[in-house]
């Protein structure tokens, strides 16, 4: 059985390739390797196709919905420029929805660390019980993944703390200026309603969760 890698190594009749590059006689091989391979070889093979159709349903879908909502703005006269945007689709008993999703990809410049600066001194100032409880906040928005990356969601959900103190009310606008988004993603997410439910639950498209 044929790889479905993309391989221009000649491999020669009766003989195949093991991990290492080496040509294996296929008589010296054990048939329970040989089995192996070739299921290995035939799942990577559905696969392969699997992923293509994925990909191919992803452009589709992204065309068909761009193409209804450039429609949809025609009949009142609206021009809708660009890609970008969130947009949902129901079917007409609501059973089904279909959401467009696009989600920046956020990263802050050096302005941060002016603003985690500010941040310092009004802890240091701030002594009363809240205070604690605002250092416990800050230090956990400012704590990185595994990664080492900041969680951008956690710092700046600090800017829905409205301290009057100057210094913090600054802060917060360094924060907002520091955000720089750096790409974006986009997705489609389907549906199906529970029953009579309001609820919906998705139709997983992840190999791993169907």
């Amino acid at each position: 059985m044929n790889s479905p890698a993309t391989d221009t190594t000649q491999i020669p009749d009766g003989y195949r390739m093991d991990a290492k590059g080496r040509l294996i006689p296929e008589e010296s091989i054990k048939p329970i390797d040989q089995a192996r391979d070739e299921l290995a070889i035939e799942l990577v093979t559905k696969a392969i196709e699997l992923n293509r159709q994925l990909q191919q349903f992803k452009a589709a879908a992204f065309g068909d919905i761009e193409t209804f909502v450039q429609l949809s703005a025609e009949q009142y006269g609206v021009n809708v420029g660009g890609k970008k945007g969130n947009v949902t689709l129901l079917s007409f008993d609501g059973r089904y929805k279909i959401q467009r999703q696009v989600a920046d990809h956020i990263t802050f410049d050096e302005r941060l660390e002016a603003a985690k600066g500010l941040i310092d001194e009004c802890l240091k100032d701030w002594t009363s019980g809240a205070g604690h409880e605002v250092k416990t906040i800050v230090q956990d928005a400012f704590r990185t993944d595994k990664q080492g990356n900041l969680r951008t969601g956690a710092v700046l959900a600090l800017r829905r703390h409205d301290f009057d103190d100057k210094r913090w009310l600054k802060a917060m606008d360094a924060i907002a200026d520091a955000v720089q988004v750096t790409g974006s993603k986009s997705y489609v997410r389907i549906y199906e309603r529970i029953g009579d439910t309001e609820r919906y639950q998705p139709i997983s498209l992840n190999i791993a969760e169907v």
